[in-house]
């Protein structure tokens, strides 16, 4: 694993990372989105500071998160039922 020191900054406020070589991109990214959610959400609620603005923005990407991982768990027994249901079919066959 080959590390690399990356500066990034987050709502005005500079950060110094340490991170696989192999993220640094999506890392990037990620800052990428989060200030341009802070530019958004200042543009459209009143805020006392930019701490409340990281708190919604916190708050929308774990929804966000929680709500794709039911989806994926749903998606998942979804498809395990219906590999079982074609295992069963291809067993009948297989018996006669």
């Amino acid at each position: 694993m080959k590390e690399l020191n990356i500066n990034i900054t987050i709502a005005d406020r500079p950060y110094r990372l340490t991170i696989d070589r192999a993220e640094e991109e999506v890392v990037r990214k990620a800052a990428d989105k989060v200030n341009e959610k802070v530019k958004a959400f200042a543009r459209n609620y009143s805020f006392k500071d930019k701490q409340d603005l990281l708190a919604m923005i916190a708050l929308q990407y774990t929804t966000e998160a929680l709500q794709l991982n039911d989806q994926q768990k749903f998606v998942e027994m979804e498809l395990d039922q219906r590999l079982s249901s074609l295992d069963d079919l291809l067993s009948e066959y297989q018996e006669v």
